[in-house]
């Protein structure tokens, strides 16, 4: 039998207090080798299908699977990216999870992963502003009012608490005014929808950039020292979310994947660069060097986390005697 996970399902279990720190252990794992991660193909999907656009793919496909050693549970994500299906109102990234008994290779849950894929990567903000932010008050600065946008700035307020004091949000749609009142209305943080990314920027102790953008966000000059930035949009070379303004006033650039966020629009330039591993960072090995330091945190995301996030909705799903068991 293998248990199916709805997105309901997920939504139940699924806490970014008590995420983080599997996370955090999953990285350092990353960090120290003990995880098994191959190379995630992306290749375009839907070619043919659109008769005025017959060379053109409608979206991205990917599959990304990933073991943890000494975990219970092997686990692959299939996941698509469709830039037009918002205008269908579907979501962006769709994503689903099949998890595997790593002893016997017997199949053990099919599970919804959209929210997995958002929260997990959600948390890698999170565990960055606990680990690399000025110390003291934060004030957040984001560009972006997508899914992505809330979970970073969620999992930011999981991770730094009562020390998020501010958000400002930018997006070029209305929809920066629905996201700012979101976040304002559940995180209990005063929120506002701002008119150019500059503003969103400017003096903020944490900058999050979570957008499909092929030209940079915001512009590097407006950064305050200190300043911590998460990207998380970019994750080939057509993608690019910084200005080269934003990683040369860098004093450090850390890389959750550093092999593949080298390879994405944000840093194809800089292939001299060193890149500190965030993992080595969780792990205590890297850190930041000075409070008036900007630091950018380059995110490609990681199967490794999504595996380490199944695991975590699976075994609380069976606790709770969630899902519906069927036979394959």
């Amino acid at each position: 039998m293998v248990r199916v996970l709805s997105d309901a399902d997920v939504a139940s279990v699924l806490e970014l207090e008590a995420l983080l720190p599997v996370l955090a252990e999953a990285f350092e794992k990353q960090y120290a080798g003990e995880v098994e991660r191959p190379e995630r193909p992306h290749y375009p999907i839907g070619t043919g299908i659109d008769p005025d656009a017959p060379t053109e793919p409608t979206g991205t496909g990917l599959c990304m699977p990933a073991y943890v050693h000494g975990e219970p549970y092997v686990a692959t994500k299939l996941a698509t990216v469709c830039p037009d299906n918002p205008d269908r109102g579907l979501p962006t990234v769709t994503a689903q999870l099949a998890i595997v008994d790593a002893e016997t290779g017997q199949p053990r849950s099919y599970v919804a992963g959209n929210r997995i894929t958002s929260a997990r990567t959600g948390c890698i903000g999170g565990l960055a502003a606990r680990e690399l932010a000025v110390e003291g008050p934060l004030e957040l600065g984001v560009i972006g009012a997508g899914t992505q946008a809330r979970w970073q700035t969620k999992a930011i307020a999981a991770a730094v608490g009562s020390r998020l004091e501010a958000i400002r949000v930018y997006s070029p749609s209305d929809s920066k005014v629905d996201c700012a009142a979101e976040l304002a209305d559940e995180l209990g943080v005063p929120a506002t929808a701002v008119e150019t990314p500059r503003e969103a920027v400017a003096e903020a102790s944490v900058v999050v950039t979570a957008t499909t953008a092929t030209e940079p966000v915001f512009p590097g000059e407006a950064l305050a020292e200190g300043t911590l930035v998460v990207a998380v949009g970019a994750y080939t070379p057509e993608m690019r979310e910084l200005d080269a303004t934003t990683v040369d006033r860098a004093a450090t650039v850390v890389a959750d994947v550093p092999e593949e966020a080298a390879e994405t629009g944000d840093l194809l330039e800089y292939g001299d660069r060193e890149l500190v591993p965030l993992g080595g960072v969780l792990a205590g090995a890297f850190g930041r060097e000075s409070p008036d330091d900007i630091v950018v945190v380059a995110s490609v995301g990681s199967a490794v986390l999504d595996a380490a996030t199944a695991a975590f909705v699976y075994d609380r799903a069976r606790e709770a005697e969630l899902g519906t068991d069927v036979p394959l």
